[in-house]
């Protein structure tokens, strides 16, 4: 370090933090909240982590100091972190006739509170998953209206609120046998779950919305909002996920059948809610995405927080994250098969 010029110990002073910060966000996914919740608060960052380190490698490639090593070290170290941030694949697209696809999407109400000024996102959004017709549909922040009419689906909802209904939904073109709720105490959110009938198959299909973090993308006061203040605040909705996460297991674990899992899990791949929760199963846009497969309109990195999870009984034949901005989320929808 004594070689180094002025400026490029001050970088690699930086460099050592983040390669640091890097490091210790890999034991996240094992680190329960209720715990250390201070530290999981670190798992939203890991993608700003992940750019950094590569940028500080370029930095030193391209002034050929050994330096780079460090970053070089640290991102081999955590090579599924970073395809997990990045799929450098193209998408998987097979078409089968026995494909099974299937959409969630956080529709935020559609719009009802006028986010986006333009007059017809509810329309927009209708209009968007009538074109797509997906076989299955998740929503969350979803409210029942009469202009929103999806034609030629079952459905299940469980709602909430005194002024404005709303909650969560799955819609089928499959018959549903079996419905369900799985209540989180003291919040709107919750869990859902529908039994379908595919020929001789029943599948259950969970709807997971997990405790917000309470971040508007377009909210100035998240700038001015202390950092003491914003761990605290996210350290205590991290807990809360976990119990809530805790409950849907408890249910999951009863489950006889097939599965698949949808939601907004309002936390990272890189956290502890989405590595219990994925358990022994595939993430879709894992085996078959591509790019950065955000999910989330986040002002300061790409953030992926909604979901599809199958098991072992489904083959993934495509994966698409839709670069539409109806919501402060992208819908995102995959096709499965049955093996």
């Amino acid at each position: 370090m004594k070689k180094l010029k002025l400026i490029d110990k001050v970088i690699w002073i930086a460099n050592i933090l983040a390669a640091t910060m890097l490091v210790l966000s890999y034991s996240l996914p094992f680190i329960a909240p209720k715990k250390f919740a201070f530290l999981s608060v670190l798992s939203l960052a890991v993608p700003l982590l992940i750019v950094l380190n590569i940028l500080f490698l370029v930095y030193w490639l391209l002034t050929v100091k050994r330096q780079l090593l460090m970053s070089l070290l640290v991102l081999v170290i955590g090579y599924s972190y970073v395809f997990s941030l990045y799929k450098f694949s193209a998408s998987k697209n097979i078409e089968d006739v026995e494909n099974i696809s299937v959409m969630n999407y956080n529709v935020r109400l559609f719009n009802l509170f006028k986010w986006i000024p333009a007059t017809s996102i509810k329309q927009q959004i209708v209009d968007f998953i009538a074109d797509k017709q997906p076989d299955i549909l998740s929503m969350q922040e979803y409210r029942p209206d009469e202009s929103v009419n999806l034609k030629g689906y079952y459905k299940y909802e469980e709602l909430s609120g005194q002024k404005v209904k709303n909650g969560q939904a799955i819609f089928s073109k499959y018959p549903i046998i079996h419905s369900g709720s799985i209540e989180f105490p003291n919040t709107a959110n919750n869990a859902i779950y529908v039994d379908i009938v595919k020929h001789k198959d029943t599948i259950r299909i969970y709807n997971v919305h997990l405790q917000s973090l309470g971040i508007n993308p377009a909210n100035e006061k998240l700038d001015m909002e202390t950092s003491e203040n914003l761990i605290k605040r996210v350290g205590t909705v991290f807990r809360l996920q976990q119990s809530q996460t805790e409950l849907f297991l408890e249910h999951k674990k009863r489950c006889r059948y097939k599965m698949i899992i949808c939601g907004d899990f309002n936390n990272t791949a890189y956290s502890y809610v989405y590595k219990e929760i994925k358990g022994d199963l595939k993430d879709a846009f894992v085996e078959a995405g591509n790019g950065f497969g955000r999910t989330f309109k986040f002002k300061f990195f790409p953030v992926r927080i909604d979901f599809i999870l199958v098991d072992e009984a489904f083959t993934i034949n495509g994966f698409k994250t839709f670069d539409i901005e109806l919501s402060d989320h992208y819908p995102i929808m995959t096709k499965v098969k049955l093996n």
